[in-house]
């Protein structure tokens, strides 16, 4: 029974690391690993989308680190690189998309919903604020009347 339990536990063992990932590999240089550390970290993964290429598991990331990893190696310069992949993917793949025309959005929309939003507030308390009634003033006439009715009141409430 006991050799039974170690055999199970060292075929669990086993099938556990032949799905391990190998490490990703380092360059031999590393300056040129810090540039690619640098570059991947500017990328955005395609298909996580909340994650840079560098933090990335997915393949799509393995391979676009790979790809920048022999564009360096080439001797291409940081900004090659950036441009290939903005050619490649559009400007959705950097995490800092330049402010232009199609990305106008992108940066001006979460100020102009700010802004949207404090209007809105403003107007519900304004409307709020003016259907409230203020107190009605009261004439010396009304005045004169509503004393008369609470005289003839207090003879009643004994």
């Amino acid at each position: 029974m006991h050799s039974l339990l170690i055999a199970l536990l060292a075929s669990l063992c086993l099938a556990f690391a032949a799905h391990a990932n190998e490490a990703a590999p380092a360059a031999a240089d590393p300056v040129l690993e810090a540039r690619m550390t640098r570059i991947t970290a500017e990328l955005r993964c395609l298909v996580c989308q909340n994650q840079t290429i560098a933090d990335s598991n997915a393949d799509l990331a393995q391979d676009l680190r790979r790809q920048v990893r022999e564009m360096l190696a080439r001797g291409d310069d940081d900004a090659k690189i950036i441009r290939y992949m903005t050619d490649r993917y559009g400007d959705f793949v950097l995490y800092r998309p330049p402010f232009k025309a199609t990305t106008a959005l992108l940066w001006i929309g979460p100020f102009a919903l700010v802004l949207l939003g404090a209007g809105i507030f403003l107007v519900l308390v304004r409307r709020r604020r003016a259907a409230q009634l203020p107190p009605e003033e009261v004439t010396r006439d009304r005045r004169a009347e509503l004393e008369k009715l609470l005289a003839g009141r207090g003879g009643d409430s004994a």
